[in-house]
């Protein structure tokens, strides 16, 4: 809290100022941290699954102390870059450190809850998300070659179509997009293991992102060519599975 009289920082003396000013670093922390409000989203969204697969209260409790400590990880993160700028708002070596150890702690904590979720949640998830994957069945290997075949012959043609980019490079869709997740698709259907397919779709999102990284492609360019490459192929091994 600021004095406007004398100009300082005075220490609040009323508890429901104590809470106003901790309110005010919360809702700054949402607004000036996208990370923050991602933690925000993932939060709602494990307290919604939490709702419909009916936990027990232990592993409620779990759930929840992982969530409040990535986020108050991310509030000390952003706490400590605010000091930092504060005493060295120009680039100093020190102050990088001390920003990246902080944000270093913040993904420890965060893959810290991600593993407590996955070990509590898996055993409600995962038989749910393998009852799906096989009511599509078992696909043929043909069915997976030509489907990944059609998913790159239609990423040329739109790209042609389009007059954007080349058949390796940017562009709409993206191609790396489409193939990493018809690849993951096919694997999914092929095995029919949760655990496998979750695997594969983590490792096509993270080849999609490594696009967005390099400023290859936008995220309306990624998302189109994972919705390509996963739509089509579907489409197709569900065919030849109605047709073999």
């Amino acid at each position: 809290m600021i004095n406007n009289d004398k100009k300082r920082v005075v220490k609040p003396d009323r508890f429901i100022d104590s809470a106003n000013c901790a309110v005010e670093g919360i809702l700054h922390a949402a607004r000036a941290e996208k990370h923050m409000r991602l933690h925000f989203i993932a939060a709602i969204a494990v307290l919604l699954a939490v709702l419909f697969l009916k936990v027990t209260p232990i592993e409620f409790a779990l759930l929840a102390l992982s969530i409040l400590a990535v986020l108050c990880a991310e509030m000390f993160n952003t706490a400590i870059e605010a000091v930092v700028d504060l005493v060295s708002p120009g680039y100093h070596p020190l102050a990088k450190i001390a920003k990246d150890t902080a944000a270093g702690a913040v993904l420890i904590t965060a893959c810290g809850a991600a593993i407590m979720g996955y070990l509590i949640l898996a055993k409600y998830v995962m038989p749910r998300y393998g009852e799906v994957l096989a009511m599509f069945g078992t696909v043929s290997d043909m069915g997976t070659i030509v489907s990944i075949l059609i998913v790159v012959i239609v990423v040329v043609i739109v790209k042609s179509a389009t007059g954007t980019g080349t058949p390796l490079h940017g562009g709409i869709p993206s191609g790396h997009a489409a193939v990493a997740f018809s690849i993951a698709t096919a694997v999914s259907l092929n095995t029919r293991d949760p655990l496998i397919s979750l695997l594969s779709l983590l490792l096509a999102t993270m080849v999609s992102h490594s696009r967005l990284l390099m400023k290859i492609h936008t995220m309306r360019e990624i998302i189109i060519g994972a919705c390509v490459g996963a739509g089509i192929t579907l489409l197709v091994l569900q065919l030849f599975k109605m047709y073999a």
